[in-house]
């Protein structure tokens, strides 16, 4: 599983004209499902997710995860982070989980972020398998690929 956060002013995702998901502050997550991928995975990097440092505290320094920062989630299901592109120039999806595998990880990564995260803090997700415009402000830039 790899999930590409990146720390946002604010973001949405859209599907058609009419917003899904939408957060202000806090982490952008584009996630990527393997076909080796369990729910105990997605549990693994949903921690190092909600506890990666990537805030600035009051020195200026990252020290603060987004709960610390008071920052929500917005989680987006790409296919695309586990492909393999290794060799040619034609991206292969053979790593990626199936369909039905990828989006049943999604819906627990979702769940298990809005049991985990405290109430005041938002949990949005994207629309799976749906073609989505994703518009965001990257704070810094700030970007961390996170694999587990």
């Amino acid at each position: 599983m790899k999930g590409l956060i990146q720390r946002v002013k604010h973001a949405k995702v859209e599907v058609g004209s009419e917003s899904v998901g939408a957060i202000d502050h806090g982490i952008l997550l584009l996630l990527g499902v393997e076909a080796t991928d369990t729910p105990e995975t997605a549990d693994k990097l949903l921690h190092k997710v909600l506890h990666y440092r990537i805030f600035s505290d009051d020195q200026g320094k990252m020290n603060l995860n987004v709960q610390q920062a008071g920052g929500g989630l917005l989680v987006v299901s790409q296919f695309t982070l586990v492909a393999d592109t290794a060799k040619g120039l034609r991206p292969s999806f053979s790593r990626g989980a199936t369909p039905q595998q990828a989006e049943a990880l999604y819906e627990y990564f979702l769940s298990q972020a809005r049991v985990r995260l405290p109430e005041e803090l938002p949990v949005a997700g994207g629309q799976f398998a749906a073609d989505m415009q994703v518009s965001l402000c990257n704070d810094g830039p700030v970007t961390f690929l996170l694999e587990v």
